[in-house]
C-alpha cells in the first residue's frame, strides 16, 4: 500500500467513505420513517377522528425524511463518479 499512486489512494479511499457514508445516510432515515408511521399508526387509533390529518402530517414527514437520504445519495455518487479531491490534490 506504500507504493500506492495518491490518485489510486484517494480515490480508493473515496469509495469505502462512500459506502459507508451511504448505508448510514440511508439507514438513518429509515429507521426514522418507521418510527414515523407506528406513532401514526398509533395516534389513529387511539383518535380515529383525526386519523386523515395524521395521515397528511405523516406522508409530508416521511417525504422530508426521504429527501435526506436522496441528498446522501447524490454527494456520495458526485464523489464516486467526479472525484474534487483528485483535482484538488494532483490537478
Amino acid at each position: 500500500m506504500g507504493d500506492m499512486d495518491p490518485g489510486t489512494l484517494i480515490t480508493m479511499t473515496t469509495i469505502i467513505i462512500s459506502g459507508l457514508g451511504i448505508v448510514l445516510g440511508t439507514l438513518t432515515p429509515a429507521i426514522v420513517e418507521a418510527r414515523t408511521a407506528v406513532k401514526a399508526i398509533e395516534g389513529m387509533v387511539r383518535q380515529p377522528e383525526v386519523a386523515s390529518d395524521l395521515r397528511t402530517t405523516m406522508i409530508i414527514a416521511m417525504a422530508l425524511l426521504e429527501s435526506t437520504a436522496i441528498y446522501t445519495l447524490l454527494v456520495l455518487l458526485i464523489l464516486i463518479f467526479a472525484n474534487p479531491l483528485v483535482a484538488r490534490f494532483f490537478g
